[in-house]
C-alpha cells in the first residue's frame, strides 16, 4: 500500500477520534461541573517497509487537554446544590477510592449523609459529612452546613498545584494519581443554591465539529482516488504496454 494511502487513513482515524471527543463535550453542555477537552494532533514515525515509497509519516490522536476554566454559576434555588466560586473541587470517597468534583449536586442519605447524586458519600473537613439535626439546610461562604440553627459540619475543598494528571472519569469527577497530592483550600468560597455549570461552549465546539468533518470527507475524497482511480489508471497504463 502507497505511503500516501496510509498517511490518509491515520488521518481519518485521528478525526473520528476528534469527532468523539467533541461529540462527548457537545452532550454534556448541560451537566454540572463538566470541563470540556481539547484534541492535538502528532506525527507517528512508521518504520520503513520494502522500499522507500512505502514509507510516511502517520497522524495520530495526541493526549486530551482538559480545560479546567470554571463555568458560569447557576442559580437553583435547591438547599443541597452547592458551587465552588473559584478554584477548587469537592471530595468525594468510592469504592475506587478518593475522588474530587466541581458537580455539587448533591443528596441526603437515609442515615442523613451528604452524597452525591449516585449515593457516594461526600467528604467535610472531619470525614463523611451528615447532616444530624432538622431544619432547613444551608451553607455560608467558607464551606460551613447549617440544619435549621444547628452548624452540622464544613464541606472539605482541595485544590491541587497542577491539573495535568488529573483524569476524568464518569459524572464530572476526576482521579489523582497518587504522585499529585491535593492541599485543603481554606479561603474557598462555596455558593449555596447554585451549580456551576458547564464550561462548553456549544459555538465553538459545533465550529470545531464542522471544521473536523470537513477534513474527514477530504482525506476519504483523496483515499478514494489513491485506491481507485489512479491504480485504475496504472492498470489501464500498464495493460496497454
Amino acid at each position: 500500500m502507497a505511503g500516501g494511502t496510509y498517511a490518509a487513513l491515520s488521518g481519518m482515524r485521528t478525526r473520528m477520534e476528534q469527532l468523539d471527543r467533541l461529540a462527548s463535550d457537545i452532550a454534556n453542555a448541560k451537566t454540572a461541573g463538566y470541563k470540556s477537552e481539547r484534541v492535538i494532533s502528532k506525527a507517528a514515525e512508521r518504520p520503513d517497509f520494502q522500499n522507500v515509497l512505502q514509507s510516511a509519516v502517520d497522524v495520530t490522536p495526541g493526549p486530551g487537554h482538559l480545560d479546567f476554566r470554571s463555568g458560569s454559576l447557576e442559580r437553583t434555588g435547591r438547599d443541597l446544590d452547592f458551587a465552588i466560586e473559584g478554584k477548587g473541587f469537592f471530595v468525594v470517597d468510592t469504592p475506587q477510592g478518593t475522588r474530587y468534583t466541581r458537580n455539587g449536586n448533591f443528596s441526603l442519605s437515609a442515615n442523613g449523609s451528604l452524597t452525591t447524586a449516585d449515593g457516594f458519600p461526600v467528604e467535610g473537613t472531619e470525614g463523611p459529612l451528615k447532616v444530624v439535626a432538622s431544619g432547613p439546610l444551608s451553607v455560608s461562604g467558607d464551606g460551613t452546613v447549617t440544619a435549621g440553627a444547628q452548624t452540622v459540619g464544613k464541606l472539605k475543598v482541595v485544590d491541587f498545584v497542577s491539573y495535568g494528571q488529573l483524569q476524568r472519569e464518569e459524572l464530572g469527577r476526576f482521579r489523582a494519581p497518587a504522585s499529585l497530592t491535593p492541599t485543603e483550600q481554606p479561603d474557598a468560597l462555596v455558593r449555596s443554591g447554585m451549580l456551576e455549570g458547564s464550561n462548553v461552549s456549544v459555538v465553538e465546539r459545533m465550529v470545531a465539529l464542522t471544521e473536523v468533518s470537513r477534513g474527514f470527507e477530504a482525506l476519504q475524497r483523496g483515499l478514494n482516488i489513491l485506491s481507485t482511480e489512479l491504480d485504475g489508471r496504472a492498470i489501464s497504463e500498464f495493460g496497454r504496454r
